[in-house]
């Protein structure tokens, strides 16, 4: 028999407020339990919820919710009660004692609700998302993915596909298999389109990028500026400063949101040809590896000697002896702020173009990973004359398109991906 599930699905207490969800075949036992009484449902009623010896645990508000139309599919309860520690704690102790009543494990409701059919793996990689949103743009990519915006997009591909496949059946079905002549004028360059508009998905910025931030990394030789403009931008003092060679020893990094889009700035150990030191060494080896894996490389070298692609930054312009640039993108200085909001301006709008469009759904590396699939499958079948492995391409580009919305998948991915969630939820 299936677990009834209970937890506090609200923020932690104390709280105006505290919302305990149950969810499972004993949940209207668990109402009974609680209030004695059953309630009309999907409307919010008064009740007074004891606990197994008659003791009152709380006045609250009791939503009783049948299923299967709920969130997670299955009866719902909902207890609204006060949002005190000691009361939210009276009340699940009171739950934990009714007969299939447990607690819940982490992300084990909206596992439910993807078992039940109530959402797919797509909308439930997004919610996962949404959880964990902390930009606008951020919050505005989960929205879209988790509200079905791919999974519609995904479920019109492969009725397509199903199209496309019962012509290749037909012509095996009551044709000669090494006539392909029957099948529409315009197969193959049907096919072809459809390859290609998932390549305009696939190419397409990641959610990666979204997730972990634009990733500027600050680069030079020892006392460029490098931390105090780090300092600057992140707007705290994150990195030690110091008029003395080589202070900064490893790779520093600090998250912040400009303008709504989440950046990962990079501190490095100033970059020199040689040194006695090892640990400095080690630290410029990090350093070359940060700019590598840059989205943007700020350059506060001599000019023309930065990694292709980095932006040349003229800084520390307060001081009289400070590097001359000719051409630099930008020139400030982070003690006086001087150019500090134009630079904050550029990285921003720079960002902007790497990442999703708000409101546009963005691929994380598994969804990526299997449209590619389905792309090379698609092209592969452009590729063929034989109405069977024809047939046989346009299969694993179903595949990949049932994988993507969770009709085959495996238990170890599930667990990894629901264990993300808190529980409650």
């Amino acid at each position: 028999m299936i677990d009834t599930i209970f937890a506090l699905s609200s923020g932690a207490p104390p709280a105006a407020i505290g919302v305990i969800r149950v969810s499972g075949p004993q949940a209207a036992a668990a109402l009974s339990a609680l209030a004695g009484r059953s309630l009309p449902p999907r409307r919010a009623v008064a009740v007074s919820l004891r606990g197994a010896d008659g003791r009152l645990l709380d006045r609250a508000l009791a939503l009783w919710l049948p299923g299967p139309q709920t969130a997670t599919g299955e009866d719902t309860l909902e207890l609204h009660c006060h949002g005190g520690r000691a009361v939210l704690a009276a009340v699940e102790q009171a739950l934990a004692v009714v007969p299939g009543l447990r607690a819940a494990q982490p992300g084990e409701f909206t596992r439910r609700a993807f078992a039940n059919g109530r959402i797919d793996l797509a909308e439930a990689e997004g919610l996962a998302d949404l959880l964990t949103a902390e930009t606008e743009l951020q919050r505005e990519a989960a929205m879209a993915m988790a509200g079905g915006q791919f999974s519609a997009q995904v479920a019109e591909w492969r009725e397509r596909l199903l199209t496309l496949s019962a012509s290749v059946e037909a012509v095996l079905d009551f044709s000669d298999e090494d006539d392909v002549a029957l099948l529409p004028d315009d197969f193959i360059a049907r096919i072809a389109a459809f390859a290609a508009e998932i390549g305009t998905w696939l190419a397409r910025p990641r959610a990666e990028v979204l997730k972990e931030g634009f990733r500027v990394v600050l680069a030079g030789p020892p006392n460029a500026g490098k931390s105090t403009l780090f300092n600057a931008l992140v707007e705290s003092e994150a990195a030690i400063t110091a008029p003395t060679a080589g202070t900064t020893r490893d790779v520093l990094t600090h998250p912040v949101a400009l303008g709504g889009i989440p950046f990962r700035f990079y501190d490095t150990a100033g970059l020199r040809a040689e040194t006695g030191d090892a640990i400095e060494a080690i630290g410029i080896e990090r350093a070359q590896g940060a700019m590598r894996q840059a989205d943007l490389v700020l350059w506060l070298g001599p000019e023309g000697q930065g990694p292709v692609g980095a932006w040349e930054i003229a800084a520390q312009a307060d001081r009289a002896d400070h590097p001359h640039k000719s051409h630099p993108r930008h020139q400030l200085s982070a003690v006086t702020r001087q150019g500090l909001d134009a630079l904050r301006t550029d990285l921003i709008a720079t960002a902007r173009q790497a990442m999703p469009r708000p409101g546009e759904a963005a691929l994380n590396q598994r969804q990526h990973r299997l449209l590619a699939e389905a792309r090379e499958a698609l092209d592969s079948a452009v590729s063929l004359t034989d109405p069977l492995l024809v047939a046989e391409s346009l299969r694993l580009a179903r595949v990949a398109f049932d994988a993507l919305l969770g009709r085959t998948t495996t238990e170890d991915m599930l667990d990894a991906l629901f264990g993300r969630f808190c529980i409650g939820k």
